[in-house]
């Protein structure tokens, strides 16, 4: 019974541990802006309210990557979302928000077939074969940025 106690304290442990780890390294990771260029930016959708405007998760990711091109740190942006219950694509909503902001319509590409991070991902790597960018800075809150980053690094290795 006594070696069961101990293998038990073990498991939470080392399960309480990995958990605040892996916590501490996306909230660093997420968080964390190098100041590098980047050839595109690439901002993930989120809600649009029922009125066609933009959730204010979704217009700072957007005002992110208008301060990004305006500071000549990314030459392009892509716009990513889906058509949301609300019945929007989240993607052309965005690029409208950047365009009222100044951004050429030329600079911005749209995927509204974005549902999710994955597809995001993939549509994002269409792009690539046409454009030929060469870095990404993500734009999203910062749980998100490492999960995109991540599914960037598995697809890009696979090509």
């Amino acid at each position: 019974m006594k070696n069961l106690i101990k293998y038990l304290k073990f498991v939470v442990i080392f399960i309480i541990s990995w958990f605040t780890i892996h916590t501490i390294y996306i909230i660093i990771d997420g968080l964390s802006d190098s100041g590098e260029k980047a050839d595109i930016a690439i901002i993930l959708g989120n809600k649009v309210n029922e009125d066609g405007t933009l959730s204010a998760r979704l217009e700072k990711r957007l005002e992110t990557g208008i301060e990004l091109y305006k500071n000549y740190r990314v030459k392009k942006i892509l716009v990513s979302g889906g058509l949301g219950k609300e019945g929007f694509y989240e993607a052309d909503k965005m690029k409208e928000f950047l365009i009222s902001n100044a951004i050429p319509d030329s600079v911005i590409l749209v995927d509204n077939y974005g549902n999710n991070t994955r597809l995001t991902v993939e549509n994002s790597l269409k792009f690539h074969q046409k454009y030929k960018f060469k870095s990404i800075i993500v734009v999203s809150q910062y749980f998100h940025v490492t999960r995109t980053k991540n599914f960037l690094k598995k697809k890009v290795s696979r090509m």
